[in-house]
Parts: C-alpha cells; sequence; structure tokens
C-alpha cells in the first residue's frame, strides 16, 4: 500500500539508462519491515519449538532460551512487538491514502486476474512474454493479503490462549484447545509460505534488495514492473500535493489518527495485562491448604520393614506401575517429561532411577540420598507434592522402590 515510485534519480541525457534507480521503499518503510521480519522470525522460532516440543531440535532452543518459561517469554515479547507493528502500519497506510492520495496499489483488481491469465498463457507457450505488472503484481498481492489474514488468526488466537479465563466467560471451553490447535496450524502455513514463496520470489528467482536499500534499479522495473516503469517515464504517475494540501488534510487526518491510535493501543495493552495471572500455568501448583507441621520431626524407619500379609496385598498399588509413574507425571511431567529439565526424566522408571544432572532423584532404600525427596522436603517447589504424597512417595522408596 505504498506510493508510487518515486524517482530516486531522474533519467539525464548524459546517464546510462543501466546506472538508474528509483526509490521503491523510504526509510520508515524500511524499518517497519526490519521490525516485522525480526518480530516474526522470533515467533515462529518460539512457537514451533513449543508445538513440537519432544524433538531435539527443540529441546536444544528451549534450553538455550532458559526453558520453556523463557521461551514463551520472548514468545510474548516478540507477539507484543508485532502488535505495535500492526498498529504502525494501519496508521502509516491510512496515512498514504487519505492524506497523500496515494493509490490503494497493494489492493486486488480485476487487471489482476488478466495477468494471471496472461501469465497462464505465457507458461503453456501461447504468449511471448509475460503479463506487464504494475507497482506490484498478484503474487505479491496474494502474500501481502495473506499476511494480514494470519496477523488477524494469530491475534484472535493468540488472545484466547494468553487469556483463558476470559475467552471461558464468553465462550465454551471447547473453544480455548481449538484456538490452541488454529495458532499452531496457522504458524506452520506461515512459516511454510516464508521459506517456500517469498524466499523463492525475492532472494532465490531474483535477489531483490530494494526493501533494504529502497532502491531499484532500471533493469529490474523493465522485468518486474513495466507499467508501473512506464507511467514513471511518462511523468502520468502519482505526484505529491502541494504542501498547503497536505497540511490541510492532515488537519482533519491527525485527530482521527489520533483516537484509532489510542484506543488500538489500548487493545494492544489489555491484550497483554487483562489477566495478570493466567489460570493455564506451565507448571502444575500443589496444594496450598495449611497443613500441621511438628516441631520434632516424625521419626523414619531406619530398616526396611518387613513384609506382611497387608503390605503384599496392596504391593499393586505401592509401586511404580500402581501409583507413582501417574503421581510423577501429574505433578511433575511438565519439566521433567520428555523435556528434562536439569537432564531429569520421570517418564519412565528406569529414568527416574538414573536422575538428572544434580545426581540420582530416587535412591532405593534411601530416601535421604534421594533428591527428590530433599527437594520436596524443602517446599515451595514448582511441582510440590502434598505432605500425604511425600510420605507416600518416602515409605515407597523404604521399601525399596518396586517398579512393579
Amino acid at each position: 500500500m505504498d506510493n508510487l515510485i518515486s524517482v530516486a534519480d531522474h533519467p539525464a541525457t548524459t546517464k546510462p539508462v543501466a546506472t538508474q534507480s528509483y526509490e521503491r521503499f523510504d526509510i520508515f518503510e524500511r524499518i517497519e519491515h526490519i521490525i516485522f521480519l525480526a518480530s516474526f522470525s522470533i515467533l515462529g522460532l518460539t512457537g514451533l519449538v513449543q508445538k513440537f516440543s519432544a524433538s531435539p531440535f527443540s529441546l536444544f532452543v528451549m534450553q538455550t532460551l532458559g526453558g520453556i518459561e523463557g521461551t514463551r517469554r520472548i514468545h510474548h515479547i516478540a507477539a507484543f512487538l508485532m502488535m505495535w507493528v500492526t498498529v504502525y502500519h494501519i496508521i502509516a497506510v491510512l496515512y498514504r491514502v487519505f492524506v497523500l492520495r496515494v493509490q490503494w496499489t497493494m489492493m486486488p483488481l480485476l487487471d489482476d486476474f488478466t495477468h494471471l491469465f496472461q501469465d497462464i498463457a505465457y507458461y503453456l507457450g501461447f504468449r511471448k512474454h509475460k503479463a506487464y505488472y504494475g507497482r506490484y503484481n498478484y503474487a505479491e498481492k496474494v502474500e501481502y493479503l495473506a499476511v494480514v489474514w494470519g496477523t488477524i488468526i494469530m491475534g484472535i488466537t493468540g488472545f484466547m490462549m494468553w487469556n483463558p479465563i476470559t475467552t471461558a466467560k464468553y465462550l465454551p471451553g471447547e473453544a480455548i484447545p481449538a484456538a490452541k490447535a488454529a495458532h499452531g496450524g496457522e504458524a506452520i502455513l506461515a512459516v511454510l509460505a516464508i521459506i517456500i514463496w517469498h524466499m523463492y520470489h525475492v532472494h532465490l528467482k531474483r535477489f531483490n534488495k530494494s526493501m533494504f536499500t529502497g532502491k531499484i534499479t532500471h533493469e529490474e522495473m523493465e522485468e518486474e514492473h513495466p507499467a508501473e516503469l512506464k507511467v514513471i517515464e511518462t511523468d502520468a504517475g502519482w505526484q505529491r500535493p502541494a504542501p498547503q494540501v497536505i497540511r490541510r488534510r492532515q488537519r482533519t487526518f491527525i485527530p482521527v489518527a489520533a483516537v484509532m491510535a489510542l484506543v488500538l493501543s489500548w487493545g494492544v495493552i489489555q491484550f497483554v495485562t487483562v489477566e495478570p495471572s493466567t489460570a493455564l500455568t506451565t507448571i502444575p501448583k500443589g496444594e496450598t491448604v495449611a497443613v500441621f507441621v511438628p516441631i520434632t520431626p516424625t521419626p523414619r524407619p531406619t530398616t526396611t520393614p518387613k513384609p506382611t500379609a497387608e503390605v503384599v496385598a496392596g504391593a499393586s498399588s505401592n509401586s511404580w506401575d500402581g501409583n507413582y509413574s501417574a503421581l510423577f507425571s501429574n505433578r511433575c511431567g511438565t519439566c521433567h517429561g520428555r523435556t528434562a529439565v536439569s537432564g531429569l526424566n520421570l517418564s519412565t522408571y528406569q529414568d527416574a532411577l538414573k536422575g538428572g544432572s544434580r545426581g540420582p532423584a530416587i535412591v532405593p532404600g534411601n530416601p535421604d540420598a534421594s533428591l527428590l525427596v530433599q527437594v520436596q522436603s524443602a517446599g515451595s517447589h514448582p511441582g510440590q507434592l502434598t505432605i500425604d504424597e511425600l510420605n507416600q512417595v518416602i515409605e515407597w522408596i523404604l521399601g525399596g522402590a518396586p517398579e512393579k
């Protein structure tokens, strides 16, 4: 939606055509593109590693970024940045259209369908040349509209995931996992579109540097935008309005734009602050009710209790498969499942005995040497066990921590 290309170096009779260049993007458009590129890249990386968290590459990235919480925090900051860029883009586009009276060149026109059929005829051998494009061809317009559509979808579904309590006030609970599925699917589609479609047409087929330099050569104009080049060379294109006309239009536009900017900014702030603490925490919290803790610790048995009829009868439940696999999966699975924070994986009995980077989590027959008991006894752990659960774990370890 930028203004028509203005001549950076007006053609002169003494200047070879090959060295002519035209301004395609001004400095504000280039900065906007760089910020959008950075935020999109960060969102794609930090989002996809969460979606495919079991892959080795995802584990490496998340550990590098400070774990799952650090990854989510970076993802949220990048989303916040992209929302601000979107607000700026809306205001900037409206300024060009209503103040500078630039043609809305990024919107599809009937000529785009004509160009599409002409290109098909060219590729089938029925034409000697491709269609003559203006400032943007139909492929670039479709890509831009895909960005607009994707931003809307990602914004709506991102809000629902970021603020599940607010979402559940107005929509059924099933809307939240549906938003998660749509968010992840749209993310894959967007990343693939950039890698396959955008990278090929802009950087591989012909390396277009205009978004970084702001300039485009005469040769590139002849090949990519011949219709616009003809308009420029005949001085029939867009002309900047007189300063007094711009000032008169600005007096009407600026107050309206200011109100719009305030409303959109309020929406962005509400997006990230409507729920100071989300209900969907990454790490399950333990029970927080007050418990009785005697001043004198309860003495623990120093010897393994002899099996009795009652113990033997309940052995199936007092085992890894019978009880503790599910307990650790519920309390500890987010950090110490497949993500294996600190190298500790409690998904299987063998991994639990192996322990992590700080030592063995479970030492059969010796709860004092078991790191799991040490950490849980200190309290305030994100996946804190209740007193009863911790005592059961201690008795299970004292009994040899049986698997079956």
